[in-house]
């Protein structure tokens, strides 16, 4: 008997099942998106042969070919906290999703209780009162919602999308914890190289201020002349200590991105005296890998999926919500407990509808606009993506040019230097010559490091905005680096 009722009324919700859609658009990649504009998948500008097509590999930093930079990545990848907190996002995301994905399964619930008391007669307009007695309540309760309108599906496909979004994000931070830890790396070389060139001017220039002196006690020479070369001396000198805590606080920023206070950095690291250098022309890609690499470009385009379909699921509630439901158990008195008197079940579908049609359409209205602004934001990604790219790489170009110039300028002066060297050394010339050209070579060499300090950041900021660092090569783990997709609703 039972049985017949029961496919009574699975005939009728199953016609309803059958008749139900997915409501709201199905996502794909907008037209009108800057991403598909053809320039924006262009080749960059640029007419240095320092760079090439080639894209970049994700662990771009084995391009400089040092073990310790390698190492140093590799633990701000294991303990960085940003990155603990990017992943523990991530993780947040995906819980999201599991529960969204809860709303297609059937909602149970189980009751069991027991109680001694005594009804009231009154609240049944009774003037014999009731007995005592022990009551009890046991049963099962379920509920499926057929989700005819697709408003359950449109919430796991935004639930997925935003964990997509999410795992970016992730890689972002990847990208930047990369970028800041060969940045970090990077000035401490730099600072040393640098440091390295500003001592041997200060012990040249210290020679000239001894000369001067000498000359100055045999009447050769000014007071004058002693009091510019001190000068010159106090000028160079004080240029040290800057230079020196601008590698101390590289070391403090390096330890602090590992994960470490600041007062943990490795000593070792203030040895290193030579600035990082490209093995290869710098690989760059074009418009169209750069933007299927960016993280951020990847995860503005997840948001605008979410968005969407959120539309959906907001235009779902204009429609009546089918459950199909039952329940069995036992109620009543505790002698008489699962007697047939006591036992109950039920089946049946219900319907619910929100007439408030006026609020739904504002949530509507609120979901359609917040795409709008989604589009907007992945737009300004994209072009902000672009923008800094083709900015790196025209700095890159200019500071190459710039420090040919200046190592052109720094072999002349060594050449008169060597040349000089010859005539003292054949006494043609003497020492005051000799040394006057030494510091010549000197100071070359302090602008040469100091140009090779401005390549070091244009390098790491131009792989900054070429998005690498955040590949499963580079990291050990699985990230979003497939391409843009036009995903459709499940």
């Amino acid at each position: 008997m039972v049985g017949r009722h029961v496919r009574y009324l699975a005939a009728p919700l199953a016609v309803l099942v059958l008749a139900g859609c997915t409501v709201g658009p199905n996502y794909k990649l907008p037209k009108t998106a800057v991403i598909n504009n053809p320039t924006a998948r262009a080749a960059f500008l640029s007419d240095n042969k320092a760079t090439q097509i080639a894209n970049p590999p994700d662990n771009w930093w084995h391009l400089y070919d040092d073990p310790t930079l390698d190492a140093l990545v590799q633990r701000a990848f294991a303990a960085n906290t940003s990155l603990r907190v990017a992943q523990a996002n991530l993780e947040n995301a995906y819980a999201l999703l599991t529960a969204a994905k809860a709303g297609r399964e059937a909602d149970v619930t189980t009751i069991d209780s027991t109680d001694y008391g005594q009804r009231s007669a009154q609240a049944v307009l009774s003037k014999t009162p009731a007995a005592q007695l022990e009551r009890y309540n046991v049963g099962i309760t379920a509920s499926y919602d057929a989700d005819l309108f697709g408003g359950i599906r449109r919430g796991i496909e935004a639930a997925n999308d935003d964990s997509e979004a999410a795992a970016a994000a992730r890689d972002l931070v990847m990208v930047s914890v990369a970028a800041e830890t060969t940045r970090a790396y990077a000035d401490i070389c730099d600072s040393g190289n640098a440091l390295a060139a500003l001592r041997h001017a200060v012990a040249l220039q210290n020679q000239s201020l001894a000369f001067a002196r000498l000359m100055h006690e045999n009447g050769r020479a000014t007071s004058f002349d002693v009091v510019g070369q001190e000068a010159q001396f106090e000028t160079l000198q004080s240029q040290i200590p800057l230079l020196q805590a601008k590698q101390m606080n590289a070391a403090y920023r390096l330890a602090a991105l590992m994960g470490e206070p600041p007062e943990a950095y490795d000593p070792a690291w203030l040895t290193c005296q030579q600035p990082l250098v490209l093995r290869t022309p710098l690989p760059v890609g074009d418009g169209k890998t750069l933007l299927n690499r960016r993280p951020d470009v990847r995860e503005a385009e997840r948001r605008l999926a979410a968005a969407t379909a959120r539309v959906g699921q907001a235009e779902a509630k204009l429609y009546p919500d089918f459950k199909l439901g039952g329940a069995i158990g036992s109620t009543g008195a505790a002698f008489d407990a699962f007697a047939p008197v006591t036992n109950l079940f039920n089946l049946g579908p219900s319907v619910s509808w929100d007439l408030n049609q006026s609020a739904i359409r504002a949530h509507i209205a609120q979901a359609k606009a917040q795409v709008q602004a989604r589009q907007a934001a992945f737009d300004g990604t994209v072009l902000a993506a672009l923008q800094e790219t083709q900015s790196a790489i025209t700095s890159y170009d200019f500071e190459l040019d710039q420090v040919a110039s200046l190592d052109d300028a720094r072999n002349f002066a060594a050449q008169v230097a060597s040349n000089i060297t010859e005539l003292y050394r054949g006494g043609r010339a003497d020492a005051l010559a000799q040394l006057s050209a030494e510091q010549k070579v000197a100071i070359a060499d302090i602008a040469v490091a100091n140009a090779q300090t401005e390549i070091s950041q244009s390098q790491i900021a131009l792989f900054y905005a070429l998005g690498g660092g955040w590949g499963a090569s580079a990291s050990g783990n699985t990230t979003s680096s497939a391409p843009l997709s036009t995903p459709t609703a499940p």
